[in-house]
């Protein structure tokens, strides 16, 4: 057999490691391109792959009840490198699966590092790929070199359409203040008494909430630049203070709900808010403030995030910010098979395809490695059924959304085809969620059959 021309894959975030492991795996050679070191970005701190720059979470791992649980489901199915290394690293977090983000980081670069069909080219991609690279993933992220931006935007005669994303502030956990602060999942959500005891909770009184709210609304924000006001954020991700600016309840009955949380500080009081913390590092030293995205610049975060019972002498690790992510048009400019319509040689994974979220990324860098490596091997490999969290993926962001108002999109089981109902009768959500996770595991493994073959059976 003739030596098997490379796969090139371009970014090593979630999707691009993701993606050379799959193809790596299947047989066929790879070399990935990753511009860090030697050029940085203003959100990422080591060279490492797959970093994780936001929260440390993968959201929920209810594989039955819940459409994201389902991708960690099918990503497991599918040997994928990301989801193994992030099981291998998990942190308690009740029900979620909350990743120690540096240790992970770690090792998903030391097994690609170890791996002999894996090559790892240090350097930015300034422009197109060359020619001569017929087989491309481009899996840059929201965070994509301005010059190959441009390549693709004049290569497709398509303006990216872009939205803002902000990251959460992280605490040292010795400065919380546990006479106020107590641990505890929601509910009490978790197997386990780590698990049930994975968030340390800080609890508002009326008074206090209306006070952080007001100064949340009155605090110094940080300045778009040119071209950037218009711009919308993604509601899963929303600064806190614009959440604020919609209604001074919207935080209290979203981040900051108290329900399912027992104050054993003030037991017969039940607090008007709460103020999570999860945390961030597997010593527990290092805890993130869950769901507090924000675009406060960083003088008014320390006075303002400091009104929060428990966090009046905290030191942060890190603060929060602000980042413009761009994404393409993908009903208007892939196919199905995650390749671009005017030049098919390229191909694209992770959140420049309009998903949002680690998960999500690193579920598209899994298919689109597999389907590259398929199409290197002499096959055709279709995308898994719309009815499968990834199927459904693909679909919506190759042509379920509507390319005149497509916006990024997590997971979620609104983007499957209706069930059948055989009774007639209506169900009830969970046996709903039930029937879509069934159906979906069924055929998500018919497809990983069709996806096993390698280069050596070929």
């Amino acid at each position: 057999m003739s030596a098997i021309e490379p796969i090139h894959i371009i970014g090593g975030g979630m999707a691009g490691s993701e993606a050379a492991w799959q193809a790596a795996e299947a047989g066929v050679p790879v070399v990935l391109h990753e511009m860090r070191p030697v050029t940085g970005t203003f959100a990422h701190r080591t060279d490492r792959l797959a970093e994780m720059v936001c929260s440390n979470s993968f959201r929920s791992d209810d594989d039955e009840n819940n459409a994201v649980g389902l991708l960690h489901w099918e990503m497991r199915q599918g040997d994928g490198l990301v989801i193994a290394m992030a099981d291998a690293h998990a942190l308690p977090a009740g029900g979620a699966l909350a990743v120690d983000r540096d240790p992970f980081s770690d090792a998903v670069t030391a097994r690609l590092e170890a791996h002999p069909l894996v090559r790892i080219e240090r350097g930015e991609i300034a422009g197109l790929p060359p020619a001569d690279w017929s087989s491309v993933i481009v899996a840059t992220g929201p965070l994509t070199s301005p010059a190959l931006a441009e390549a693709v935007r004049e290569l497709t005669d398509e303006s990216a359409l872009a939205f803002f994303d902000a990251i959460a502030p992280i605490v040292h956990f010795e400065s919380i203040d546990l006479s106020q602060a107590w641990f505890q999942s929601r509910y009490d959500k978790g197997e386990t008494e780590e698990e049930r005891t994975a968030y340390l909770n800080c609890p508002m009184d009326r008074e206090q909430y209306e006070s952080f709210i007001d100064a949340l609304l009155a605090a110094d924000k940080t300045e778009f630049r040119e071209g950037e006001t218009d711009t919308p954020y993604f509601d899963g991700c929303l600064p806190i203070e614009v959440m604020a600016e919609r209604g001074r309840d919207t935080l209290r009955f979203g981040p900051m709900k108290p329900v399912g949380l027992t104050n054993p500080h003030q037991p017969d009081r039940k607090p008007y808010a709460v103020v999570q913390l999860r945390r961030d590092n597997a010593l527990g030293t290092l805890f993130n403030i869950v769901g507090f995205q924000t675009k406060m610049k960083y003088g008014a975060q320390t006075e303002v995030l400091r009104m929060i019972p428990g966090l009046e002498t905290a030191a942060f690790a890190r603060l929060g910010g602000i980042h413009r992510n761009t994404f393409l048009n993908s009903p208007r400019l892939l196919d199905d098979r995650l390749r671009l319509r005017v030049q098919p040689r390229l191909r694209f994974a992770g959140q420049i395809t309009g998903v949002e979220g680690y998960v999500e990324s690193a579920a598209m860098g899994l298919l689109a490695g597999r389907i590259a490596a398929a199409e290197r091997l002499g096959r055709d490999l279709p995308p898994p059924p719309e009815t499968t969290a990834m199927g459904a993926l693909v679909r919506h962001i190759t042509g379920g959304a509507d390319a005149k108002t497509f916006q990024p999109m997590n997971v979620n089981f609104g983007l499957f085809p209706p069930l059948a109902d055989v009774r007639g009768g209506r169900r009830g959500r969970r046996e709903r969620y039930k029937a879509y996770t069934d159906r979906a595991k069924a055929e998500f493994s018919d497809w990983l059959t069709l996806s096993t073959a390698r280069a050596d059976a070929v």
